[in-house]
């Protein structure tokens, strides 16, 4: 299948070095030479624009990192909107039921069918093609762009509502974000009197208490201290932020999700939006006094 990429960031480049893998032809772009550059090594053809991509490519997918950036480089000048011979735009980027409704009504003009298909899974997923892939969309049009899909990970068919498939990518995100920030002020408290933490951690996955952040996050990049999960801080803030305008749009109420969103915005605060998002513990250890993990373990500061 002739495809072409957009955004060949840490999520972009193995998603689309997959494809290249499975066989499919892809036509790439990035603001970042060196990325394509990369791509075009192992045979992808280079373009110089995202209108460049469309104008080669029936179906263009994106990979981008924020909702200005989709808006861009779908319907801005010299985006896919121009291309000539696009008929398909497939973004894998997290932006909102709001602005992927917004973008489907720009393509739609044109006569260019958006599909929204974002992803989770991590920079990890990514690699091994196990991500969980989200689409929302006309479902002949999905079916369509299944099996290039498929290669990146599992495929959800949503439903045809233009945004149906980001709702579901907040809802996500936003129970990976209190896993995140709950799991850290659970442990945090365990350290701060006196536990081990990687013994917490262990009796966590044992027990009721198991979710992901317990299960990948802490033994991977908390207790060791590395925080280099492969999340940033401000696309998970971005994601939570995200959901918080759904709920209220929705006149949900939102008891636990405004705690979370307030304790991001401390997180991004302290500890920079390009931080890995695993750093969330950094602001509540400080504020108990305590470290989490490292050679010793974990321990009370004095």
């Amino acid at each position: 299948m002739e495809i072409g990429f957009i955004g060949l960031g840490k999520m972009g480049f193995p998603m689309a070095r997959r494809l290249i893998e499975a066989g499919h032809q892809l036509t790439v772009f990035d603001t970042r030479k060196e990325a394509v550059d990369r791509l075009a090594a192992l045979g992808a053809q280079a373009a110089s624009s995202p209108k460049d991509v469309a104008d080669r490519c029936e179906t263009v997918l994106a990979s981008l990192p924020s909702l200005q950036a989709s808006l861009e480089v779908a319907t801005g000048t010299g985006g896919v909107i121009e291309g000539k011979r696009v008929r398909r735009f497939v973004d894998l980027s997290t932006v909102g039921s709001h602005m992927a409704a917004r973008i489907h009504g720009l393509l739609a003009k044109q006569n260019i069918v958006q599909i929204d298909s974002p992803v989770s899974g991590g920079v990890g997923g990514a690699e091994k093609g196990t991500l969980a892939v989200m689409v929302s969309g006309p479902r002949a049009d999905c079916e369509l762009v299944k099996p290039a899909l498929g290669v990146i990970g599992k495929v959800f068919f949503i439903g045809e509502k233009p945004g149906s498939a980001q709702t579901m990518k907040l809802a996500n995100n936003f129970l990976s974000a209190t896993a995140m920030v709950a799991t850290s002020e659970a442990v945090v408290m365990g350290v701060k009197a006196g536990l081990d933490p990687s013994i917490m951690i262990d009796v966590i996955n044992a027990g009721s208490g198991l979710n992901t952040a317990s299960r990948d996050k802490f033994p991977r990049s908390v207790l060791p201290r590395t925080f280099d999960f492969g999340f940033a801080t401000g696309l998970m803030v971005k994601d939570v932020r995200l959901a918080l305008e759904e709920m209220k749009s929705l006149g949900l109420s939102m008891e636990v999700a405004e705690a979370v969103g307030r304790l991001w915005e401390v997180i991004i605060r302290e500890e920079g939006a390009e931080s890995d998002f695993t750093a969330a513990i950094k602001p509540i250890e400080k504020a108990a006094g305590v470290v989490v993990g490292g050679a010793k373990g974990g321990h009370a500061a004095k």
